[in-house]
């Protein structure tokens, strides 16, 4: 299971590397997003500093819904999906593997690019560490929870924007403690539990959301 793992893993990444644009364009979208909030909003220093944070997960969870597609849908379309299927290795895993790869090409330059909007919103050391920290324990979830609605509406016409109506609802819990735990430490109050929830957050989804996923793609397929 570890060397399927491994495997899956690393063919998603050569593949992710060598289309760049399409991680090129997350991150790009991620930094249009923030960047135009403050032109909206004014110069009012604290009033960026008050929602930063939320700023900064709205904007992440937008741009994670813009790469979603890219999760299974090559796989799909040039057959290696339904070899996967047909090989009788457990799907569950390379489920997760997949995942895995869309979260290191997604969530964690995401979270790497939030350190410079920390800097950009003024924020104190404390709640730049809060954000970069929710955002790391977070974004798992957005890869994970994802997963699921890019396998319900694979092959359909229209399914990006199916994808969005179907997970977006699911989103709103960590995007409330994620972007929570930095108000909370902002307001000089205990982040601790909000760090707790988002964290059983994410271990609820690497539990029940790959195992969607798999049956997902099984109906896919047929």
């Amino acid at each position: 299971m570890f060397r399927l793992f491994k495997a899956v893993l690393l063919r998603d990444l050569k593949l992710s590397l060598r289309q760049k644009s399409d991680v090129l364009n997350t991150i790009f979208f991620f930094i249009v997003v923030v960047t135009l909030v403050p032109l909206g909003i004014g110069p009012d220093q604290q009033l960026l500093r008050t929602i930063a944070p939320g700023v900064v997960w709205v904007a992440a969870l937008l741009a994670a819904l813009l790469s979603l597609p890219r999760m299974f849908a090559h796989d799909f379309v040039d057959g290696t999906l339904e070899q996967m299927l047909l090989s009788g290795e457990p799907l569950t895993v390379i489920v997760i593997a997949k995942v895995f790869a869309h979260w290191v090409t997604t969530g964690i330059p995401l979270t790497v690019v939030s350190i410079i909007f920390a800097l950009m919103f003024d924020l104190d050391s404390e709640v730049t560490f809060a954000l970069i920290s929710a955002l790391l324990i977070g974004t798992p979830v957005l890869s994970l929870v994802g997963s699921v609605g890019a396998s319900l509406t694979l092959g359909v016409r229209g399914g990006s924007v199916l994808t969005s109506l179907l997970v977006l609802p699911l989103y709103i819990p960590v995007l409330i403690f994620g972007a929570g735990a930095a108000e909370a430490v902002g307001a000089g109050i205990s982040s601790t539990a909000y760090f707790l929830i988002v964290g059983a957050l994410t271990l609820f989804s690497l539990v029940v959301m790959p195992v969607a996923a798999a049956a997902a793609l099984r109906i896919a397929s047929d």
